[in-house]
């Protein structure tokens, strides 16, 4: 049932649109009134869903304003669910808590589990399990605060479109990225690079894509936001996700809502341990998939992976202490046996560590491995490691059969301050450079199958693409890396020939 309360008040005064950066310092606003109470890394547990909350209160107003005025001041017409994205029950509309002067955490709570208990289908869960009343964190003065900093500003659709709020809203997670330490890798990928995983993928109107560890859903919604720049249906692509954190999947879902997409399946999870997305007892597959999976983590179920019952040890099962291989059967288990394509954001370890050598050599023997790009350092959040991107397809175009395309990018890349990004123009030469698939001097080289099956399956930039001149008198710790590797490999080979020529001696 919509709210009474609601629908009995008059609709605010019209507001002046806010433009982008008034919008996003009025959203910031609020998190830094919790500075000194809550930790930096807590800030979007308690921020998101409070501005989840208004915009669903503002919208639902807006809503009723228009069905009113389309019947003629028909008050039981404009409360008609159908009228409005998302019902809000009686006595938990933002004005109820805005009214409240005390145990504002717990009216704050019941409004938002009565909202998820109103829309099952689409909000369950959505606003997390934030601990809205303990007062030693969050007292009746600070959620004051907070209520009326964000009663400031209208938030419904005329004032603010869902292209500008979902701006607004990527732009609170990055600051939080930015603000919360170790937890940031949690959610949030460089968008920039996120851009670039997005132009290579190429997503088409009514593919499905899947994210297997999606955080707050930057790599999914940009395949739509991607489609729509382009003046393409976006509203046909099928986006599926799984997050094993729940304020960040939650953080998810509302990212979606923000921006206006309605058709969508993100589920919390842990994706090795309880796959979600399941179709027939199996792994449902996709068109498309984008990943930005954890790295080495040691905390997963091996023992259940060896006899895995969805199949997924397609190449073996990796050690304990690092489950990037079992993240990346995953996928390719998930992958559209037809036109399956996927692209994973990875450390460079993943292309030539010898714990994994085995599992590596049978997915190149395999014909997945489509491209391997090399790209800088400080493209992952807290780590200065260098990130690569695993390109793989289930069923390659017949010129690119039997060939690796291996592009060292690690140069293209600008440094600020502990981060890193990917310049348009960086983004463009990596973006033609896989397209061309050809090879370019210091850049990009095309290698066959047998290239890499002689080189021990290893995918190592340095060993096909160098880009280090003579005159650059340090070697970076891939170059090192593959230095070694090369030579360790010779020694190996000089070695087993010295002994089998001592047994035929």
């Amino acid at each position: 049932m919509a709210s009474a309360k609601s629908a009995a008040m008059q609709p605010e005064k019209p507001v002046k649109p806010i433009d982008q950066k008034t919008l996003e310092k009025y959203l910031w606003g609020a998190a830094t009134a919790l500075r000194g109470t809550i930790d930096a890394g807590d800030y979007k547990q308690y921020i998101f869903p409070l501005l989840f909350f208004k915009r669903i209160s503002d919208v639902y107003d807006e809503e009723f304003a228009n069905a009113l005025a389309e019947s003629d001041g028909d008050r039981e017409y404009a409360a008609f669910a159908e009228h409005h994205h998302f019902e809000v029950p009686e006595g938990a509309h933002w004005r109820d808590i805005r009214e409240t002067t005390t145990n504002i955490g717990l009216a704050l709570q019941n409004a938002m589990r009565a909202i998820e208990k109103a829309n099952p289908e689409t909000l369950h869960g959505i606003f997390g399990d934030a601990s809205w009343t303990n007062k030693d964190r969050l007292s009746d003065e600070t959620l004051t605060n907070l209520i009326e900093h964000f009663s400031e500003q209208n938030l419904s659709t005329a004032h603010v479109p869902d292209d500008q709020l979902g701006n607004a809203y990527e732009y609170l997670i990055k600051e939080f990225a930015d603000d919360s330490g170790h937890t940031a890798a949690e959610f949030y990928t460089n968008r920039t690079v996120v851009k670039l995983m997005t132009l290579i993928m190429d997503p088409q109107p009514g593919e499905s894509v899947y994210d297997p560890t999606c955080g707050s859903g930057g790599l999914l919604l940009n395949c739509a936001l991607h489609l729509k720049s382009e003046g393409q249906e976006y509203r046909t692509l099928k986006l599926y996700g799984q997050e094993i954190n729940l304020i960040t999947s939650a953080i998810a879902r509302m990212n979606m809502f923000m921006h206006g997409i309605e058709e969508f399946d993100i589920v919390r999870g842990d994706t090795l341990a309880n796959p979600a997305l399941l179709e027939n007892d199996a792994l449902k597959t996709f068109n498309v998939i984008l990943a930005n999976p954890p790295y080495s983590i040691k905390s997963w179920d091996r023992k259940s992976f060896e006899s895995d019952p969805y199949g997924r040890n397609l190449w073996g099962t990796p050690p304990q202490g690092c489950a990037d291989y079992a993240f990346q059967q995953h996928i390719q288990k998930s992958l559209n046996p037809e036109n399956g394509r996927s692209i994973s954001l990875w450390p460079h370890g993943i292309l030539f560590r010898d714990a994994e050598a085995s599992m590596r050599r049978k997915m190149v023997e395999q014909d997945l491995v489509e491209c391997v790009i090399g790209l800088g350092p400080n493209l992952f959040y807290n780590s200065p490691m260098e990130a690569c991107l695993l390109i793989t397809r289930t069923n390659k175009p017949a010129d690119r059969q039997g060939k690796v395309l291996i592009i060292n990018a690690v140069k293209e890349v600008r440094q600020d301050k502990n981060i890193a990004y990917l310049e348009p123009e960086h983004i463009e030469r990596i973006h033609a450079t896989y397209q061309a698939f050809d090879n370019e001097e210091g850049f990009a080289r095309v290698v066959t199958i047998d290239d890499v099956l002689n080189h021990n399956a290893s995918l190592n930039m340095p060993l096909y693409v160098s880009n280090v001149t003579a005159r650059e008198q340090q070697l970076s710790l891939s170059d090192a890396i593959a230095q070694w590797q090369t030579s360790s490999a010779e020694l190996k080979t000089s070695m087993n020939q010295l002994f089998a020529e001592l047994e035929n001696a």
